[in-house]
């Protein structure tokens, strides 16, 4: 049989292709009832022929709800979340659960709509990114009555669970291991913070670490849009012409961190004995650099996967973890530009 024309394919199509019944089609696509394993074989191979894909949102009209994960995140030019939708990903493609992609760009009113239209769909479940959200999208999530598991960040109240790290001792951290190596005049740099909650959290962690031992950010300067390594090295340019004394440099990110080592190279200076510096987020694709950054792993691949198993378990009707924030602990690497007592 061929389908010439442009009305799509019913269940008829595949039991007229087949010999079988709807019925016995509609067991095989639903995986449902004693089906012999010839039958089977013949349904799915003529199901595949046709093109045939089946209607889920008719399928899921008695239970008021499709095989699908909401992932709503912030942006996919930021190389931090295609790690962690690999996470995601690795997990559901062991269900029948399939995530779908919503992009915010760090705009609570775009994550409003989006998440207006996903939840339309009645999808199994929602993994979104951080804590903040605008009154309308907290209402949302929680009238949703799915599983949501908000991620990247553990500095809150989860609406239901959550899966990610504390950017507040993340930065803390930072501070603490950079004054341990001696440097005193720090500079900060990154991206303007009003929307970007993660890095504004530790930014507030790194500048309480510094004021407990005495010691103030010397200079700081925030960008917006761009490129992230042409900004890098900009602003590191412009801020030691303004302070050529600063002899640590620390950056919301290792992509305008990069940026900054390439200009600091490109001046000659000494690093990390003139002058130190270190981002955060453990990109991989940096590691080709002629020098290693210090950075901070954001555990993004492992919160990718502890959320998607959150979601999967719920969906599958398994017994709820007592644990509703699962709090990970990122690594500090030094690498080479951040000088070792």
């Amino acid at each position: 049989m061929s389908n010439d024309d442009s009305r799509p394919l019913t269940l008829r199509d595949v039991s007229e292709a087949c010999g079988v019944s709807e019925m016995t089609v509609s067991r095989v696509l639903r995986n449902r009832g004693d089906v012999s394993q010839a039958t089977r074989e013949k349904v799915l191979e003529a199901a595949k022929a046709l093109g045939y894909v089946p209607n889920k949102i008719a399928g899921a009209l008695a239970s008021q709800r499709v095989n699908l994960v909401a992932v709503i995140i912030p942006s996919l030019r930021n190389m931090v979340f295609p790690e962690v939708m690999s996470g995601i990903s690795a997990v559901l493609e062991q269900t029948d659960l399939q995530p779908v992609v919503g992009v915010t760009d760090y705009m609570p009113e775009k994550e409003e709509r989006v998440l207006y239209e996903m939840l339309s769909w009645r999808p199994s479940g929602v993994i979104i990114a951080g804590l903040e959200h605008s009154e309308a999208s907290t209402a949302m999530l929680k009238a949703s009555g799915i599983p949501v598991v908000e991620i990247m960040d553990t500095d809150g109240k989860p609406i239901d669970s959550a899966v990610g790290i504390s950017h507040r001792r993340a930065g803390r951290e930072m501070a603490r291991a950079i004054l341990k190596q001696g440097y005193q005049r720090i500079g900060f740099m990154g991206t303007k913070m009003p929307l970007d909650h993660r890095a504004r959290k530790r930014f507030e962690g790194f500048t309480e670490a510094l004021a407990k031992e005495g010691i103030e950010i010397a200079d700081q300067e925030f960008y917006s849009g761009g490129s992230a390594l042409a900004k890098g090295r900009e602003l590191t340019r412009a801020m030691l012409e303004r302070d050529p004394e600063l002899d640590f440099l620390y950056y919301s990110n290792d992509m305008i961190a990069a940026g900054g080592l390439m200009e600091l190279m490109a001046q000659g200076i000494d690093i990390p004995g003139q002058i130190g510096l270190a981002g955060f987020n453990g990109v991989e694709l940096l590691q080709g650099l002629p020098r290693q950054l210090a950075t901070m792993d954001a555990c993004r691949t492992e919160i990718g996967t502890k959320a998607a198993q959150i979601i999967a378990s719920r969906v599958a009707g398994e017994e709820e973890p007592e644990k509703k924030v699962i709090d990970l602990t990122p690594t500090l690497s030094f690498g080479d530009t951040l000088k070792r007592r």
